[in-house]
């Protein structure tokens, strides 16, 4: 089932943050139904920032996810690597890679630092109805499920935020990424504008709005995307198991030596490993 179609069920779509194949895999067998490959924190994870990644490196890193996993992968574009004319090779190399869904924010480029501390520069709404436009004229697949995002609800008002992505839906997009940090936001938002919408979480998911998926859901906002809480409950696991390996010379106590093994086991049941042994039984090993 594409992504527009689950949009139209009677709950949000959530969607966590995936940044590898084993990332992937683990969200898929807890049971999510669509998967988020995201800027901020993939340019985290590799000691830099989103605005230093390019479309290539991210359509591998799609690549590699879409190898172990199948479920529909959102690809966070940032502001889409270019103006209008290169939106043709982004919507391009973002079909071939096989992401079911891209996301383009109207923010400018090259991107800066300073997006993470909360200062951020939006391009003129003219060149975003352009970029939309242009994402529209290049796409091939047509389940491929196009997300316009504006910064404007942090930028510069709510309202100036509904008036862009009235122009972006007008211009093709399919969905409208807003992020509102209130419930009253949220509210006003879905009464102000049509589903489906899209909102991008805080860390710690829902918990954030104290809102439920079904509230959001009320208020038209069809998918719900968690770019950081995995991300940074990793990060914790392995700072704390750093330290307590350099600490006691790789001489864990926190945990028995059953409970490493069972982990183990576990990573192996991800990875399907008994099916890959199976194969070579068959063939490559077989008696």
């Amino acid at each position: 089932m594409s992504l527009t179609k689950m949009m139209q069920g009677p709950t949000p779509v959530l969607a966590p943050l995936v940044l590898d194949p084993m990332m992937a895999r683990m969200a898929e067998e807890a049971g999510f139904e669509a998967l988020y490959l995201g800027g901020g924190a993939t340019g985290y994870q590799r000691i830099y920032l989103e605005a230093n990644l390019t479309l290539t490196e991210l359509c591998q890193t799609a690549l590699e996810i879409r190898t172990s996993s199948r479920l529909p992968l959102i690809f966070d574009a940032a502001a889409g690597f270019g103006d209008a004319m290169h939106m043709h090779r982004t919507m391009g190399m973002t079909e071939a890679a096989g992401f079911a869904a891209i996301e383009v924010e109207d923010q400018i480029l090259p991107k800066r630092a300073h997006h993470h501390i909360g200062i951020e520069h939006m391009v003129p709404l003219e060149d975003m109805v352009d970029k939309i436009r242009e994402l529209v004229r290049a796409r091939r697949n047509p389940e491929t499920h196009i997300i316009a995002r504006t910064i404007a609800v942090r930028s510069t008002n709510i309202d100036d935020a509904i008036r862009r992505c009235e122009a972006y839906k007008k211009a093709g997009a399919d969905s409208l990424l807003l992020i509102p940090y209130t419930q009253e936001a949220v509210r006003y938002i879905g009464e102000r504008l049509e589903p489906p919408l899209v909102n991008i979480l805080k860390p710690g998911g829902l918990a954030s709005l104290d809102m439920t998926a079904a509230d959001l859901h009320a208020c038209g906002f069809r998918l719900l995307i968690d770019p950081a809480t995995p991300l940074l409950a990793a990060y914790e696991a392995m700072k704390n198991i750093y330290a307590e390996l350099a600490a006691n010379g790789f001489a864990i106590r926190s945990r028995p030596q059953e409970e490493w093994t069972r982990l183990q086991k576990e990573q192996h049941r991800t990875v399907d490993l008994n099916m890959l042994i199976e194969i070579e039984k068959r063939t490559t090993e077989k008696p």
